[in-house]
């Protein structure tokens, strides 16, 4: 169990990112099917195939780079399934962990729905978005069953954490949580770019304000929705909504990591307040280098990383608070 689940989560980090680099790349379409490309399993190379795939979507030429960016994203989505089922079957012999390993299968079966309707439905916004939450889900689940399969054997710290910090930690985690999403939202509206000044917008951006349109779950119909078909006040809106919550998140996790450092778990405020600070400079230079591909991926990243922090302080705290009968 062990091992399969350290597999598990390696495997998910992976397709995270990948995830985050399909997107990036504007390969989401780059197979206008699913769960093939153009008909076929692997990218079509050949003549033959090549002239079938024309045939078959002759609204959609081939990219062969955007294709396999897409197709190899599948692949270890794919993979990634088969063994969060071996996890699943292997919990119910051991009779060990059946919940959250059941849980976790359950919703990359959702996520294998949401990526087909992701290519379906031509990027619609809220799929995507849906998608890459569940992705941050399965990731932060598979995260909490390594830790809970490894640390079985080990003592907890002898720090008890007090109900204040267990406050202050649901409190981050949620506000972390919705800052992910907004990041998701402006990324699905294709909004990153929208305002080139910090730290706010150029010109009189007030008069754009558009919260109605910008957070609008069903966007204007269009036969896709790729490079975004919001007007630039509902993008714009977006992007300074994911502004202004950022100093929202920051500040918490902020007051988190100083107050883990004054009860004791100097280590875990340290690495968060050390990947609270990346992720804003990470944020700054997106908008000041014009969204780079690796520092776009950083930042997805260290996202990701944040919310394996998060729900490792929920672990290490909770664990104890358990066992010293605190609530």
């Amino acid at each position: 169990m062990r091992w399969i689940s350290l597999c598990a989560l390696l495997l998910a980090a992976g397709v995270v990112v990948l995830g985050a680099y399909t997107r990036l790349t504007e390969a989401g379409l780059g197979c206008p099917d699913w769960p093939g490309c153009y008909g076929f399993h692997l990218v079509p190379s050949q003549s033959h195939e090549l002239m079938l795939a024309e045939r078959r979507f002759p609204d959609t030429p081939l990219q062969p780079h955007l294709a396999w960016n897409e197709m190899i994203h599948r692949y270890c989505a794919g993979l990634l399934g088969l063994v969060i089922l071996a996890q699943a079957l292997l919990s119910l012999y051991r009779r060990q962990g059946r919940r959250l390993a059941w849980l976790t299968l359950a919703l990359v079966v959702g996520q294998g729905l949401l990526g087909m309707l992701t290519v379906t439905m031509n990027l619609f916004p809220l799929v995507v978005l849906s998608h890459l939450l569940g992705g941050m889900t399965i990731l932060a689940l598979l995260w909490l069953a390594a830790l809970r399969h490894w640390s079985a054997t080990h003592a907890a710290p002898s720090v008890q954490a007090p109900g204040r910090t267990l406050r202050l930690l649901r409190v981050g985690l949620v506000a972390l949580v919705i800052q992910i999403a907004l990041g998701g939202w402006t990324s699905a509206n294709y909004a990153a770019l929208t305002c080139h000044q910090l730290p706010w917008c150029e010109g009189p951006w007030w008069h754009w304000l558009d919260f109605i349109r910008a957070f609008d779950p069903v966007p204007p119909p269009s036969d896709s929705y790729q490079f975004g078909v919001l007007p630039y006040g509902a993008r714009m809106t977006i992007q300074l909504t994911h502004r202004s919550w950022a100093l929202v998140t920051v500040l918490t996790l902020l007051w988190l990591a100083w107050q883990l450092g004054r009860e004791g778990w100097a280590v875990l405020g340290g690495v968060l307040a050390t990947l609270v600070l990346l992720q804003v400079v990470l944020g700054v230079s997106n908008i000041g280098l014009m969204l780079p591909l690796p520092v776009a991926l950083a930042h997805h990243g260290v996202a990701a990383l944040l919310l394996l922090t998060m729900v490792t302080v929920w672990f290490a705290l909770g664990r104890r608070s358990a066992q010293t009968g605190e609530r």
